[in-house]
């Protein structure tokens, strides 16, 4: 605070205090003479202090007559208390300490014009002098004496405007009591009501809302989980060529199926080939299905060999006995599929990288891909094979022929191709697979000085002869054996596939073993030795030949 009885702001004291104004004031004061370059009235020009009345109240002496100074702890004009030194109230200084010392300034003049002043003021007084006015905001600060009237209420936040408590009363000014403050209250209290009930209704229609959506979407759920599945009735119509591609589900199956038009949903198919107990004996392969069928008849066609007319092709077999199978199970006078092949090679679907291979016995060696078919009795040559190829097709380009070429550092898809045949037919086991690739791209290496480029693969010379047979003759005999096909007499691999490899084997030619080896010889169908050196390699033809004396004993 400033000077005593003023605020924190600029506001003056109110005009109706007897202390206001100068000497030159309407209300004809005398002139205060001027004590220590100060007005004799603003004398009390120090700390706020709230005992500081005891100024006045010390420098008055009773025997100089009239009224005491006028106390502003003492609004209703009580008598200050006696004299502590008079006797009459000995214990209202009993603690003088309780205090701190006050400066006095006895100067004579000061306290005359104080006196006089306290005798003007003195005046009748209202029964009920209104409470002091504590105003926070108007620098009155906390002076009784601010001004008593009415303040503005403050700005209520955002965020509780309009939001009255839950008994619907708001805090209203305690001078606004009364009837206006009731009515107010009230109107407030019924616009809270109506906002509630509002709110209420809002709320109400989205539960509303969400419960109908999670009625609707869950009615769905569970019919589509736990209702039956869709299906259709009957045994279908027309006919429909269905691929069911290698290591495929029941599931997956199914959903094949409902894409090509044959059962009405995957589930139905599912549920059909679980409870019929056939789910293990359904099999990869090209169908000939019917669409719109039950998913029971679906199962039963695909299962039962005469009614599925199925044709299983396995892995490794050449060109020429796949052609033999087709006419014996299109009861097909012998050699009819073999010609189709050639006649029709290159309206099959073959890919482009595998037309223009030159000195092939068989443009289609390594497309008829190893599966199951079913081919009806009806079906033609040239329809069957396509489906082969088309399923070969696919399988290739799942693997990538193409890019996987190129990181082996071959010419061509072709190449890849003829080294998993290779693989197929020597190692015919699969978990021999890897090593029989790594031997192949060793023996293909320029600085090989085991073979010298030279394959060596009995294999080779059994597809240019047309045969099957261990005993291929000597080595003599083999290297003047001319046929673009025998790897004893020319280096590098042969034109192309010596037969239609399956997925195991292609993925053994693409991923081969690490290894330095050069030679391998199977002992028996569950143990091939494999050797980095000839030596090592003689060692392991003698166990072999222990091998095949004791077989034939």
């Amino acid at each position: 605070m400033t000077e005593y009885g003023r605020g924190y702001g600029s506001e003056p004291w109110h005009p109706e205090d007897p202390l206001y104004g100068d000497q030159g004031s309407s209300r004809g004061q005398e002139q205060q003479p001027q004590w220590d370059g100060q007005q004799a009235h603003r004398y009390p020009q120090q700390q706020a202090d709230p005992y500081a009345q005891q100024h006045y109240n010390g420098g008055w002496d009773g025997a100089q007559g009239g009224q005491p100074p006028y106390d502003p702890y003492d609004p209703y004009g009580q008598q200050p208390p006696a004299d502590p030194y008079s006797g009459t109230n000995p214990d209202y200084y009993a603690a003088p300490d309780a205090y701190p010392p006050q400066h006095q300034h006895p100067h004579p003049q000061a306290m005359q014009g104080q006196q006089g002043m306290q005798q003007q003021y003195q005046q009748p007084q209202h029964p009920q002098h209104p409470e002091p006015h504590y105003d926070e905001g108007t620098g009155a600060g906390d002076d009784w004496r601010a001004d008593p009237g009415p303040r503005e209420p403050e700005p209520e936040h955002a965020f509780f405007a309009d939001h009255g408590d839950d008994d619907g009363r708001d805090d209203l000014d305690p001078r606004e009591e009364g009837r206006g403050g009731r009515e107010r209250r009230g109107k407030k209290n019924k616009k809270n009501k109506r906002r509630s009930g509002r709110a209420c209704l809002v709320v109400t229609l989205l539960f509303a809302g969400a419960v109908g959506t999670v009625g609707y979407f869950g009615y769905d759920f569970i019919m589509s989980h736990f209702g039956p599945a869709p299906d259709y009735e009957g045994e279908g119509t027309g006919e429909v060529q269905v691929d069911i591609p290698e290591n495929s589900t029941i599931l997956q199956m199914g959903l094949a199926l409902k894409r090509a038009g044959v059962v009405k949903s995957a589930d139905a198919f599912s549920e059909a080939a679980i409870d019929s107990k056939k789910d293990k004996v359904l099999q990869p392969g090209t169908y000939s299905l019917r669409k719109h069928m039950s998913a029971a008849s679906a199962v039963e066609l695909m299962v039962d060999p005469k009614s599925r007319n199925g044709l299983t092709i396995r892995e490794g077999l050449r060109s020429g006995d796949v052609y033999k199978l087709i006419d014996t199970k299109l009861h097909l006078k012998k050699g009819t599929t073999k010609g189709v092949a050639k006649t029709e090679a290159k309206s099959l679907g073959l890919p482009s990288w595998a037309k223009n291979a030159s000195k092939l016995k068989d443009p289609l060696e390594g497309f008829l891909y190893p599966s199951t078919y079913s081919v009806g009795e009806k079906a033609k040559p040239a329809a069957v094979l396509k489906q082969m190829v088309a399923r070969a097709n696919q399988v290739y380009e799942q693997h990538d022929l193409e890019g996987n070429a190129q990181k082996l550092h071959l010419e061509s898809p072709m190449q890849l191709l003829t080294v998993a045949s290779l693989t197929q037919a020597e190692g015919k086991y699969k978990h021999d697979f890897d090593r029989v690739a790594r031997v192949v791209y060793n023996r293909l290496k320029p600085d090989n000085t085991e073979t010298y480029g030279l394959l060596d693969f009995d294999s080779t010379v059994n597809y240019a002869r047309s045969q099957s047979t261990l005993d291929t003759g000597s080595v003599d005999d083999l290297r003047n054996f001319n046929d673009p096909y025998n790897t004893y007499k020319f280096k590098g691999l042969p034109p192309g596939p010596i037969g239609n490899p399956g997925e195991e084997a292609l993925r053994s030619a693409i991923d081969p073993a690490k290894g330095n080896w050069y030679y391998f010889v199977s002992i028996n169908p569950e143990k091939t030795l494999f050797a980095e050196t000839n030596e090592e390699h003689e060692r392991n033809r003698r166990i072999y030949l222990k091998e095949q004396e004791k077989a034939k004993q």
